[in-house]
């Protein structure tokens, strides 16, 4: 288990006091202060768990822009044609479908990234991220897909990944 460090603690904060006023979109004097005591909470007991490495690439206004990007535009444009494929299946009467699991190699060296990856894998529809693994240096993937169309490897991985991986290598460089 990694130590509580102030970057660490600082870092948590941000992010959670960021998500407390998104979530409420309430600038009132009470809940600001709410949030602020609630985010320190929250950071000071789990901000070793969250933050080990790179505490402040958040505060970095060029990761930031990318970050936003990816989210943004990225992420977004994945996820449009995710939900597209779906409905075309889904109305179609679903006789499309061919559900297997595939393993993918993925080129990410960081936990965060490849944590946001395999998460923005999960939230597109017709995939879920299983497993992380990694074998002989080689980090790979097992995600379940709803169309198997190549049983695995690089291929397998382009489908699925679409531009998600290069938008993430953008940001984690």
């Amino acid at each position: 288990m990694q130590k509580t460090t102030f970057s660490g603690v600082a870092t948590t904060f941000i992010v959670s006091y960021a998500f407390w006023i998104l979530l409420t979109w309430s600038f009132a004097a009470q809940e600001l202060i709410a949030g602020a005591v609630v985010s320190l909470g929250v950071s000071l007991f789990s901000s070793r768990f969250f933050i080990h490495d790179h505490t402040f690439w958040l505060l970095n206004p060029i990761r930031l822009l990318k970050g936003l990007y990816y989210s943004l535009v990225t992420f977004i444009i994945e996820l449009v044609k995710a939900n597209i494929d779906m409905a075309k299946r889904c109305f179609g009467g679903c006789k499309n479908v061919n559900p297997g699991i595939v393993k993918i190699p993925v080129e990410l060296d960081s936990d965060y990234a490849q944590n946001i990856l395999a998460n923005s894998i999960t939230l597109t529809p017709g995939t879920m991220t299983m497993e992380i693994t990694e074998e002989e240096g080689q980090i790979y993937y097992y995600i379940h897909w709803i169309d198997v169309q190549a049983p695995g490897g690089k291929v397998a991985g382009d489908m699925i990944k679409g531009n998600l991986e290069k938008g993430i290598r953008r940001i984690w460089k």
